[in-house]
C-alpha cells in the first residue's frame, strides 16, 4: 500500500511564495442547479474545473474517481478532459440533461438547471487557469480529482457568490475582481495541502520539494538578484546536477527559465500599476537595459511593455501617456 507523501515539511513561507506569482484567470464559470431524481451531465475540456457546493445533497461522477459525496460546502477540482455528472436523490428511474461544455462567454455567467422542480442541489462550476509566473500550470500533472470538505466558517461559499455577481454586474474591473476571488479560494487549498492526509496533496509539484522550494522561494522573493543555477543550488542545499534534475523535475523548466518568467510576472505587475517608469522596471527586475527587457517581455506576452501598460491602462479607465 502507498504512503501518501504529506508536505509537511513545506514552510509557511514557502506556501506565500508560492501565492505572491500565482496567476489566475477565469475561463468559464457558471451555476448548476439539479432537481430531485435528476442528473446534468457536462463535458471536460483543455482546463481543470472547480465546483463548489452552494447548498443541497448529491453525487459528481467521473470516469477518473469512485462517486464524490456532495454535501454543502465541498470542493471540487477535477483534471483537464474530465466530463462529469450531478446526481440528486430522487424517485427512480433518474432523467438526464446533457449540456455538453460549460459553455459561457468569459466575464459572464449562465445557469445550467437539469429538471423543471426547485434545485436539489446548487453548484458554482467554472473552468480556470492558474500559472506561476505566467507558464508553469499549477494543475498540469492532476490526474485524480482533489476533494476537500470546508465549514461554513470558511466562507467559500461567500467568495464564489461574490465572484458570480461580480461577474453578473459587468462593472470595470470585473474580471480581474472574480479571478482574485477565485485565487483566495486556491490559498485555501494551499493551506489545506500543508496539512492533508489526501493523494492529492502531492500533486503540487512546488510544495512536494522542500530543498527546491527554498530555491524557488528565494527567486520569489528576490527576482532582480543575480541567480545563477550554482548559487541556487547553494540555497537548496544540493549540488549544481542534482538540483538541475529535481527543479526541472518538479517545474518541467530549467531554472534559468522559470527565473525569466518570474521576473516578466514581476514587470506585469509593476507596468499594471502604472507608476514607475519602463527603465525603472526593466532594472527592478533584474535587466540592464530597457531593449534587452522588452525583448523579454514581448516573447511571453507578445507585445512590448509600452503597449501593454496602455491596455492595461485603457481596460481600468485610465487615461494614460506612454513612457518616451
Amino acid at each position: 500500500m502507498k504512503v501518501p507523501i504529506v508536505p509537511a515539511t513545506i514552510s509557511r513561507h514557502t506556501v506565500d511564495a508560492a501565492i505572491d506569482v500565482l496567476e489566475v484567470s477565469f475561463v468559464k464559470l457558471v451555476e448548476c442547479l439539479v432537481a430531485s431524481g435528476w442528473r446534468l451531465e457536462l463535458a471536460g475540456t483543455d482546463a481543470p474545473s472547480i465546483h463548489y457546493n452552494i447548498a443541497g445533497r448529491g453525487t459528481l461522477i467521473t470516469s477518473r474517481s469512485a462517486p464524490i459525496d456532495l454535501r454543502p460546502h465541498t470542493l471540487v477540482i477535477l483534471p483537464r478532459h474530465t466530463a462529469f455528472a450531478l446526481e440528486t436523490p430522487g424517485a427512480l428511474p433518474m432523467r438526464t440533461v446533457n449540456r455538453g461544455p460549460l459553455s459561457s462567454a468569459p466575464g459572464s455567467v449562465r445557469r445550467f438547471t437539469a429538471g423543471p422542480s426547485a434545485a436539489h442541489l446548487v453548484l458554482v462550476c467554472g473552468y480556470f487557469r492558474a500559472l506561476y509566473g505566467t507558464s508553469i500550470d499549477v494543475f498540469d500533472t492532476l490526474r485524480v480529482p482533489i476533494v476537500e470538505y470546508f465549514d461554513e466558517i470558511d466562507q467559500i461559499d461567500h467568495k464564489f457568490r461574490e465572484a458570480v455577481d461580480e461577474l453578473a454586474a459587468q462593472e470595470v474591473g470585473t474580471g480581474a475582481m472574480a479571478a482574485g476571488l477565485l485565487k483566495l479560494v486556491l490559498i485555501a487549498i494551499f493551506r489545506r495541502s500543508l496539512v492533508s492526509q489526501q493523494v492529492w496533496a502531492e500533486r503540487f509539484s512546488l510544495l512536494s520539494d522542500p530543498q527546491i522550494s527554498r530555491a524557488f522561494s528565494e527567486m520569489a522573493a528576490r527576482p532582480a538578484a543575480d541567480h545563477t543555477v550554482s548559487s541556487l543550488a547553494h540555497v537548496a542545499g544540493l549540488s549544481r546536477s542534482a538540483f538541475l534534475a529535481r527543479f526541472t523535475k518538479a517545474f518541467g523548466t530549467s531554472p534559468m527559465s522559470t527565473l525569466r518568467q518570474l521576473r516578466i510576472r514581476h514587470a506585469a505587475a509593476l507596468l499594471s500599476t502604472n507608476v514607475l517608469p519602463i527603465d525603472q522596471i526593466a532594472q527592478a527586475v533584474g535587466y540592464r537595459n530597457r531593449s534587452s527587457f522588452s525583448r523579454a517581455f514581448k516573447k511571453t506576452y507578445l507585445i512590448d511593455p509600452s503597449e501593454y501598460r496602455n491596455r492595461k491602462a485603457i481596460q481600468e479607465g485610465e487615461v494614460y501617456n506612454p513612457d518616451p
